[in-house]
């Protein structure tokens, strides 16, 4: 017999939940319009009325200061997040993407500039590891997938409206715009409760049940605060030091996945969809205008994430992910046969609507899954004791593949073709899809001590099998 729930019944006295998460993540909005700021404002410098002249050659330092930003900014995310929790570590990400977007929008050199966007990704790389850890541990396991992707919903929402506003309004106030999201924050975020798991772990037991109190639909929170007390202390009592994350097998396997993850969003082409959409399809000669496609793309994302956001915890993380890796692979492979027509001299001006449908496919496929479930289970894999440390490490991958594909892209296009770097990117979306229906375990419906002990297991299972056959 099937029980369905529906969504009042789903969120029925989780309010509080909501409000923490929305308060948590206006941060990740402003930081999704610093993730695509370039692709709009990057014609803005180049215009003779530029308030900060630059030269072709800014242009990709003015790309790649964010993400070494968001390198530099590791150490300082895994002390803050042991020194002063989820909570406070989100508050001083918000500081920082203040600071950032004032310099932006009064900035008359490109040495400002580069100060800015390197403070931005200081400051977003604290705020998408940081939001995750604190989304995972407040939120109640029927609706953890949901409020997790909140997330990628909010960065995605301030690229599409970057995308919308910047082409049409001067530095300052679209800059304005992003700053008024961070405020939001950090006049709201405040009064929203620490998590339950890190009060524990400062030995604040009575606020810790305080903050359960205050995220749960009712006071009795008896029985939850029983097994996160027992999960915190047996976490507590596994060695929490980074050579942790790859002798114990339960973090090698997070590991291994979350690794994965980060490495396949990246080299699947997001970065450079994000960073070149107006080269790729001005050189696919497509029918529609760089702009217009833009909105269209980051629209087509932001509506594809909120539909597989509220879908993931009934299909589950796994069966969304091998589907969206699948599909994200057919789209690719579909751009490198017309990259290929194309540069073998056939005409294909015929053809024209087959990139920019390529495109639109892509970003609804990626979107749905490996846009969105990585984030997501970041929170979730690791356990308590090495959290900090798996999280950010996964962060830095994160970044390190941000950065790759996007030169792989140029140096195989310079030297190659446009087609061959989108060929790369199909395999590995394929091969992707057959670690993801062999390898992750799915974690829908389950807590995060439930979770552990898959990943342990797992292994127990595999070690059992293998005794066997010796015998």
């Amino acid at each position: 017999m099937l029980t369905t729930f529906s969504g009042s019944e789903l969120f029925s006295g989780r309010f509080s939940q909501v409000i923490a998460v929305l308060s948590a993540t206006a941060n990740c909005l402003s930081g999704g319009m610093q993730y695509g700021w370039t692709a709009p404002v990057v014609p803005i410098l180049e215009s003779p009325d530029s308030p900060v002249k630059i030269e072709k050659s800014d242009i990709m330092w003015i790309e790649n200061c964010y993400m070494l930003g968001a390198l530099a900014g590791i150490p300082f995310t895994i002390y803050s997040l042991n020194k002063f929790g989820r909570k406070y570590s989100i508050l001083i990400s918000a500081v920082q993407n203040l600071i950032s977007w004032i310099l932006t929008a009064f900035a008359t050199s490109i040495g400002v500039l580069y100060t800015a966007r390197a403070i931005q990704g200081f400051s977003c790389n604290s705020i998408f590891v940081c939001a995750p850890m604190y989304i995972a541990e407040i939120a109640d396991k029927k609706i953890r997938g949901f409020l997790g992707a909140w997330v990628y919903l909010m960065m995605l929402i301030g690229i599409a409206l970057v995308y919308a506003v910047a082409p049409f309004m001067s530095i300052p106030m679209s800059s304005l715009i992003g700053a008024i999201f961070v405020i939001i924050q950090l006049v709201t975020f405040p009064f929203m409760p620490e998590t339950p798991y890190y009060l524990l772990l400062q030995d604040k037991v009575d606020d810790a049940i305080k903050s359960l109190q205050r995220l749960r639909p009712s006071d009795k929170v008896e029985a939850e605060m029983k097994e996160i007390t027992a999960a915190v202390e047996r976490q507590r009592s596994e060695r929490g030091r980074i050579i942790d994350l790859f002798t114990v097998d339960s973090n090698q396997k997070a590991m291994v996945i979350m690794t994965v993850l980060n490495v396949t969003q990246h080299l699947s082409g997001i970065s450079v969809m994000i960073m070149n959409l107006h080269t790729i399809l001005a050189d696919a000669a497509s029918m529609l205008s760089p702009k217009t496609a833009a909105i269209i793309f980051s629209v087509i994302m932001l509506v594809a994430a909120t539909v597989s956001s509220s879908m993931m915890d009934k299909m589950g993380r796994k069966m969304i992910l091998s589907i969206s890796s699948f599909i994200t692979a057919i789209s690719l492979i579909s751009l490198a046969i017309y990259f290929s027509v194309k540069n073998s001299g056939i005409d294909v001006s015929s053809y024209s609507w087959v990139p920019v449908v390529a495109v639109m496919v892509y970003a609804a496929a990626f979107k749905c899954g490996l846009g969105i479930v990585p984030i997501v289970m970041t929170g979730e894999l690791f356990p308590t004791s090495v959290k900090t440390m798996g999280v950010t490490f996964a962060d830095a991958v994160y970044c390190s593949f941000s950065v790759i594909s996007v030169y792989l892209y140029k140096f195989l296009t310079d030297t190659y073709g446009t087609h061959v770097p989108f060929i790369i990117f199909a395999i590995i979306c394929l091969l992707a899809t057959v670690f993801i229906t062999y390898y992750i375990p799915e974690t829908k419906g389950k807590t995060l001590e439930e979770i552990q002990f898959i990943l342990k297991d797992k292994r127990r299972k595999n070690d059992e099998k293998t005794s066997s056959v010796d015998v």
